[in-house]
């Protein structure tokens, strides 16, 4: 079972940081997942709409200039770093797990992969694209169709994984909450990797490993190899 981790090493740094991104690479982890929105036509890494809970700033996102928002502190003086920072850091060191907040960020992903591409020898074999947003996916997919993608999911659907499977996903990311052995069963028979969201204990890991996903997202990618 992969481990991913969870915006970063993000139970021990700050979330979504340069910072907690390295300390994920020194710890091995099977893959890194952070989050996207656009300001100013540049992608940030950053999780929320609101700046209040992961830096020292107050207000909304899109109240910030790209500037103002790289002169907050995001814990431990680090900075809101940029996508572009992001991929120079892991650079196919392991697998980039992108996750798409706003509706405004599939056209600045595209622009910004084919420089990473030709500038930094970015293979895109090594990028998960995933959202909540599936009409982003969608476009994807159709622009990119060379690109894997993951479908975000926070409910048990009727059809189980048939949604994911219809846009061409190469996984599904579930909540911990409602994962069951019948969604994993349909998953993996329409061929798809059932990675799960947010798991940061032993017990559930371990449920999760006999249920047979073929992943977890972690805050504690380096404790998770305890486990």
């Amino acid at each position: 079972m992969q481990i991913i981790a969870h915006r970063g090493a993000s139970g021990s740094y700050p979330e979504n940081t340069l910072l907690a991104i390295q300390q994920a690479l020194l710890a091995k982890a099977d893959g890194i997942e952070i989050d996207v929105f656009c300001v100013e036509n540049e992608l940030v890494v950053i999780h929320d709409e609101n700046v209040s809970r992961t830096t020292n700033g107050k207000g909304l996102l899109q109240d910030f200039t790209l500037q103002q928002l790289q002169q907050l502190d995001a814990g431990a003086g680090q900075q809101v770093p940029t996508l572009w920072q992001a991929l120079q850091l892991v650079n196919n060191q392991t697998l980039l797990n992108i996750e798409l907040k706003g509706a405004d960020t599939a056209e600045p992903l595209f622009k910004l992969l084919k420089k990473a591409e030709t500038e930094l020898g970015t293979e895109p074999d090594k990028l998960l694209i995933s959202s909540f947003n599936h009409h982003l996916l969608k476009q994807i997919k159709k622009q990119r169709p060379d690109l894997k993608i993951g479908a975000l999911t926070a409910s048990l659907h009727l059809d189980y994984a048939a949604f994911a499977s219809e846009l061409g996903a190469w996984s599904v990311h579930c909540d911990r909450g409602f994962i069951n052995q019948e969604l994993v069963q349909d998953a993996h028979q329409r061929g798809l990797k059932v990675l799960v969201y947010t798991v940061n204990d032993a017990t559930t890991a371990k449920k999760l490993q006999l249920l047979g996903v073929d992943g977890i997202f972690c805050n504690y990618p380096l404790e998770a190899r305890s486990w």
